[in-house]
């Protein structure tokens, strides 16, 4: 899959705020994989610096792959039909938002420590501070809002 990304925010230098930087693909049935979402999102998170967010927490990258990688998943897995995701970076989240054609609302199953599979929308739940599906009459569109905390590593480890 090709990832184009193009920054919509103008190069500022007068400190204004700048625009979000987004992100959007879609997805033949059976052509998307999660590993394609992954890489759009660390293309739109590079892009920070860009948009003056201070640089981001491993932490917080990893915890943003792992909400894009269960949702697409659960899309490719669950629902008929083409699917997409839609990434927008603004303040201090990054929106992740992955649409299909099922309407089935996604359900987190019971924890059950014996089972291989079916945790992962319980980690999304645990990793966005916000989580929401909308329906629509062609499916659905499910989006989780996951905070990026700035690196508070980054002159630490140097000294004063």
């Amino acid at each position: 899959m090709a990832i184009p990304l193009g920054q919509k925010a103008a190069d500022d230098q007068a400190g204004k705020r700048h625009e979000p930087v987004r992100f959007s693909a879609a997805f033949a049935g059976g052509a998307a994989r999660a590993a394609d979402g992954r890489k759009a999102l660390r293309a739109v998170l590079a892009r920070a610096a860009d948009v003056g967010h201070p640089p981001l927490s491993p932490t917080a990258v990893m915890d943003a792959e792992l909400v894009i990688s269960e949702l697409l998943t659960n899309a490719i897995r669950h629902a008929p039909g083409p699917c997409g995701v839609v990434l927008e970076l603004s303040g201090t989240e990054v929106s992740i938002t992955v649409w299909d054609t099922s309407p089935r609302e996604p359900v987190p199953r019971p924890p059950d420590e014996g089972r291989i599979g079916g945790h992962g929308l319980r980690l999304v739940n645990v990793l966005s501070h916000r989580f929401v599906t909308v329906s629509h009459a062609l499916g659905k569109q499910v989006v989780a809002h996951v905070r990026l905390l700035p690196d508070r590593t980054q002159g630490a480890l140097s000294g004063p």
